[in-house]
């Protein structure tokens, strides 16, 4: 079963409309309950889950179910409880120990809240990524936890604040907050703004390769 509003399209196994009667007699669908395979796509994005309720006035998809994913070219988001997707403005909120994953790069929260944009060619991307609770950010070479996080896409760089920590093989790095360049791998820890200190603790000889 297909419905269809602009360039969003929605398909499913069942679809159920909830209707209003308009001044003029005529019935207006207000709201489209999905069941069993649900599909949402819209401008070279495709969202996936079991179950959806859309609101047609205020373009919002509530998605839940298992398998809740979004599908970008560049970008995979998942969540355990449920998403909320404005489809045509392009915002996701993926709620339930979310992840977003990009190649090699994973950020996970218990919220993730995304904005995709249309580039120069038409294609929608991620613009910002805003992790909040329990943020964990993984790349080839560290992790770092923390209480909040935002990433940008446009820089290709993410901050985390907050209870930060970088663990990267046997040494670690604690502070109120850090920057990760996911372009170099390379992070910066800072402390607070009382003390400003950074604890660190490190192995001699754990960074160098084995011959």
């Amino acid at each position: 079963v297909r419905a269809q509003q602009g360039a969003t399209v929605l398909t499913s196994a069942l679809l159920t409309a909830h209707y209003t009667e308009t001044k003029d007699e005529d019935m207006s669908i207000q709201q489209i309950e999905a069941e069993g395979g649900v599909v949402i796509e819209s401008a070279q994005s495709k969202a996936y889950g079991e179950r959806a309720v859309y609101d047609l006035n205020k373009g919002l998809a509530t998605m839940t179910g298992k398998g809740l994913k979004l599908v970008t070219e560049q970008h995979t988001v998942t969540a355990r409880e449920r998403f909320e997707y404005w489809a045509n403005e392009g915002r996701l909120k993926a709620i339930g120990r979310a992840v977003a994953v990009q190649g090699e790069d994973r950020i996970e929260a218990d919220t993730l809240s995304a904005v995709f944009v249309q580039n120069k060619e038409g294609k929608r991307v991620l613009k910002t990524l805003e992790a909040q609770g329990n943020v964990k950010i993984t790349t080839p070479t560290e992790v770092l936890t923390g209480d909040y996080g935002i990433y940008k896409a446009e820089t290709n760089m993410a901050e985390v604040k907050g209870n930060v920590k970088i663990v990267r093989g046997p040494n670690t790095l604690e502070g109120d907050r850090a920057q990760v360049d996911l372009n170099t791998n390379v992070s910066s820890m800072f402390g607070g703004e009382g003390t400003g200190r950074v604890k660190a603790v490190f192995f001699p000889g754990s960074e160098k390769k084995p011959e």
